[in-house]
């Protein structure tokens, strides 16, 4: 079980994300397209995406020095952004975006009544996790601009995403246990 802050929801047709120096939540960019994630979409708190998630990762060159994303798996339409939530983990993609590993976790929601028995990736309707993968290998496309280098590099169960999650948290603790006082 992990904590999620939720920055997107199905129904935002602008994609937000947390300033790292404010803390407040600021419009990245309106959607352009009809790229709709399929999905809660937000991150996992106190995680960073540096040098222990990029050796889980060997097609990236770099981690992506941002939070761990997650996807929130869940049958009630949650249209409010910025809430945090309690969600299992149930698997991940590995993507790489322009050389950065750039995972995405995917979670349910606790004690959905759809989702909530799910335990490993196998458990998710096949559907949806097709529709997490192609909505982050094209929505950042643009047709004016150069193609960005997001490849994907595979699924993965629970254990791996744990897996995952401890390196984030850990490269996190790296990075920033300085600064605390």
């Amino acid at each position: 079980m992990v904590h999620a802050y939720i920055e997107i929801t199905p129904f935002d047709a602008v994609k937000y994300e947390v300033d790292k120096e404010t803390g407040y939540l600021r419009v990245d960019r309106p959607q352009r397209y009809s790229s709709q994630v399929p999905a809660l979409y937000g991150f996992v708190p106190q995680t960073y995406c540096a040098e222990r998630v990029r050796a889980l990762s060997p097609e990236a060159e770099r981690g992506d020095g941002d939070p761990l994303d997650i996807c929130v798996l869940s049958e009630r339409p949650i249209a409010r952004a910025e809430v945090l939530l309690n969600a299992r983990v149930i698997g991940g993609l590995r993507m790489v975006d322009g050389g950065e590993a750039d995972d995405k976790i995917i979670a349910v929601l606790e004690n959905d009544g759809l989702f909530g028995d799910a335990r490993d990736i196998g458990d998710a309707p096949r559907a949806l996790v097709e529709r997490l993968r192609h909505y982050f290998l094209t929505y950042k496309l643009h047709p004016d601009a150069p193609a960005r280098t997001v490849s994907f590099a595979g699924t993965y169960g629970a254990q791996d995403a744990q897996e995952v999650i401890r390196a984030a948290m850990d490269d996190y603790d790296e990075a920033f246990s300085k600064l605390r006082v």
